[in-house]
């Protein structure tokens, strides 16, 4: 499938390079340009449901932005708490951030965002 906006490419390769430090601790199932993404394939419950996986985060290139997943929130809707202004004002949705720009103010929350939800899929034993 082709890309959507190939001028977002640079911006969809600095976001996945904050996604990348993650790949030794989940499965990278799609990793192709404009779309990639990381589970934990492990059995789980969630919601009092047995699943053999769960969702972590992803991001996919839209038409004018690159979509960022944030899993976490579904597991622990407080944790939207501690979003800092930036990443809140991306927000559309419960988990979806509409990214267009990526200075360090943004980049530096995103990285805090992924931290505390990989530390989320720790003490839930998802991760």
């Amino acid at each position: 499938m082709p890309v959507k906006n190939p001028d977002l490419i640079p911006l969809f390769n600095e976001l996945k390079d904050l996604l990348a430090p993650y790949e030794d601790r989940f499965t990278v199932r799609r990793n192709e340009p404009g779309y990639y993404d990381l589970w934990s394939e492990r059995e789980v419950t969630v919601a009092g449901r047995k699943r053999t996986e769960v969702f972590f985060a992803g991001l996919i290139i839209q038409k004018r932005y690159v979509g960022f997943y944030y899993m976490p929130v579904y597991a622990e809707s407080e944790l939207s708490a501690v979003f800092g202004a930036e990443l809140l004002a991306t927000l559309k949705g419960k988990s979806c951030f509409y990214i267009t720009t990526l200075p360090t103010s943004l980049r530096e929350q995103i990285v805090d965002a992924l931290a505390r939800g990989y530390e989320l899929y720790v003490d839930r034993g998802w991760a």
